[in-house]
């Protein structure tokens, strides 16, 4: 009985606790938003902004071919590397992190598509 009244409250108060479930398939269709500038297939070609295949765990401005603004390439130069905390961050705000770069997206300030987007980011990025 006393398991069952402990796991009934776990339960209860998982809703609360702040974790957001991830949905990669949902966060394909937030990438539809991105394909005016990216694409992500593995040889996809550079559009307004780089392809983003391999996106995850690369160093930012590593797209060979790619013209990235000088601020971009100053941050590259600094250590920046793509992995969930940056994309997270830089999706949300992307003039936070890379001020003076070239990205016009505003950001994404939804918490469930930000996480459903980076799910999609992280599956999509590294398949062959």
């Amino acid at each position: 009985m006393r398991a069952w009244m402990i796991l009934g409250a776990a339960l209860a108060a998982a809703p609360f606790s702040g974790a957001v479930a991830q949905d990669a398939d949902a966060g394909q269709r937030v990438f539809n938003q991105c394909r005016a500038c990216h694409t992500i297939n593995q040889g996809g070609r550079n559009g307004v902004g780089p392809n983003l295949h391999g996106v995850w765990d690369r160093k930012a401005a590593a797209v060979e071919g790619f013209r990235y603004s000088n601020p971009m390439r100053e941050r590259a130069a600094a250590g920046l590397t793509w992995d969930e905390a940056t994309l997270r961050s830089y999706l949300t705000d992307p003039k936070a992190v890379v001020p003076g770069g070239s990205m016009a997206y505003p950001g994404l300030r939804n918490a469930q598509q930000l996480n459903d987007l980076l799910a999609y980011l992280q599956r999509a990025s590294t398949a062959q």
